[in-house]
């Protein structure tokens, strides 16, 4: 019931604020997602995992003389708690991946002498294809990070990454390259077989939902127990 419920939503009140969505958007906790502003658009596939107390943002800006911009390319992966702001462009690659309580923001939103203005500190961000960002990364203005690179957990990118990457740190710098020889596995592959993935993530929800009953809610109202 919980999924036909997250669907329902996300049909009907979430989709209709994107620009542009493509088929095949998953979310959970729907209403914890925050789309604020135009100029923001999906790819096909694309899962947005938000959570009570953990919401995803992705909120545009309008300065006056431009518009922020938004666009996610197919078979993204965004977690819980993070936020992608614009003021000017954010481009997220299809295949990305961006773990739970990532920041991405292509603006200081204050100019570093003038507190009441932005004046010039915004610049376009880019993640190419196939991106991995790890757990509160954070990603700042004009920063483009290079296809398959992964940024460790942690970190602060204020600079570019180059292509086959892993970078860490706080300012996140190179570490090691990815050996290119091997194939990537993307997810974009996980849909191969849509069928068998549909159904794969249903016995997972059923499973994960499977004491959420009516009266069990209830339950937790009144007399709630630990683990609930």
């Amino acid at each position: 019931m919980r999924d036909g419920i997250d669907r329902f939503y996300t049909r009907h009140f979430l989709e209709p604020h994107f620009d542009a969505a493509g088929p095949g958007l998953d979310t959970s906790y729907p209403w914890t997602i925050e789309i604020w502003g135009p100029n923001v658009s999906i790819g096909a596939h694309v899962h947005i995992r938000s959570a009570r107390g953990h919401m995803v943002r992705l909120s545009t800006w309008d300065s006056g003389i431009r518009q922020g911009r938004i666009e996610i390319g197919d078979y993204v992966l965004i977690s819980p708690g993070s936020q992608i702001l614009s003021s000017v462009s954010v481009t997220i690659g299809s295949n990305t991946m961006i773990a739970s309580g990532c920041y991405i923001s292509d603006s200081d939103w204050h100019d570093t002498y003038d507190r009441t203005i932005e004046a010039d500190k915004y610049a376009p961000v880019v993640l190419k294809d196939n991106v991995w960002l790890g757990y509160r990364c954070i990603v700042g203005k004009g920063v483009t990070i290079g296809e398959n690179s992964i940024i460790g957990a942690g970190s602060v990118v204020m600079t570019d990454i180059p292509p086959n990457s892993i970078a860490v740190g706080n300012p996140a710098k190179v570490v090691r390259e990815l050996d290119t020889a091997r194939e990537f596995r993307k997810r974009e592959d996980l849909f191969a077989n849509a069928d068998k993935l549909a159904h794969e993530m249903d016995q997972l929800q059923r499973y994960l939902l499977r004491e959420n009953t009516t009266l069990n809610w209830l339950r937790t109202l009144v007399a709630p127990r630990r683990g609930d």
